[in-house]
């Protein structure tokens, strides 16, 4: 189970940094276009509520899956 955590954690980190690369490449804000839109709203913006949205995504399972933490003590009062 902890090998699969571990793996995890790891997906978690690297579809972090490439969400954060896209972020900054010509797919979000496109070269040479002016105003590129869908639906009236400018696509960076909904590129942006996209990111977001996957990334709290992340976060969520990486905080499920991070391997420095334990089921079995999630229950216990530390003193």
């Amino acid at each position: 189970m902890k090998e699969q955590q571990s793996l995890y954690w790891t997906l978690c980190i690297i579809g972090t940094v490439v969400l954060s690369i896209f972020t900054f490449t010509p797919l979000v804000i496109p070269v040479g276009t002016y105003r590129p839109s869908i639906g009236g709203v400018p696509r960076p913006l909904w590129a942006g509520i996209l990111v977001y949205v996957l990334l709290v995504v992340l976060t969520y399972i990486g905080t499920r899956v991070y391997p420095g933490s334990d089921d079995e003590e999630e229950g216990e009062v530390t003193q």
